[in-house]
């Protein structure tokens, strides 16, 4: 498996709507220590028919929330990392702080399931708010 910059994720709001998220970044999760947070990269917004684009900027992350650990193999073997040479990958939920380049903030959800020994509950994707609206449903994610 390689991670590299310019992943994509889809997540759909309870109207139909939904919006795309690409982009890169890393943390650290230091417990009880303020946390390093980079990334960023551009959203798009989609009208219930999935094709007219409805909004369209960038995003950066702009805090840590929390990450916690799934079970699993963490590390997973045979990952190729080339978005942070001294990073280490592991299955898991993260939660960050993001701000919109059109002024909106919001929250995004990344769930990562890397292995095999990861429960299946764990879901590979993300979920994201845009100011008032959740986009709570995950579509299958290309995380980087």
């Amino acid at each position: 498996m390689t991670f590299s910059p310019g992943g994509h994720a889809s997540a759909i709001a309870n109207d139909g709507t939904s919006i795309t998220l690409t982009g890169s970044g890393t943390f650290s999760s230091n417990s009880g220590k303020p946390q390093n947070v980079t990334g960023g990269g551009t959203w798009e917004t989609f009208a219930t028919d999935g094709v007219t684009v409805t909004g369209s900027g960038t995003y950066e992350v702009t805090g840590f929330v929390s990450f916690v650990l799934a079970p699993g193999p963490n590390p997973p073997p045979s990952i190729i990392d080339n978005i942070c040479s001294d990073c280490v990958v592991h299955s898991g939920l993260a939660v960050l702080r993001i701000a919109y380049s059109d002024g909106g903030t919001g929250v995004l959800v990344l769930s990562c399931n890397l292995d095999a020994g990861t429960p299946e509950s764990v879901f590979e994707g993300i979920t994201v708010t845009k100011d008032f609206i959740d986009y709570w449903n995950r579509v299958d994610g290309n995380l980087p």
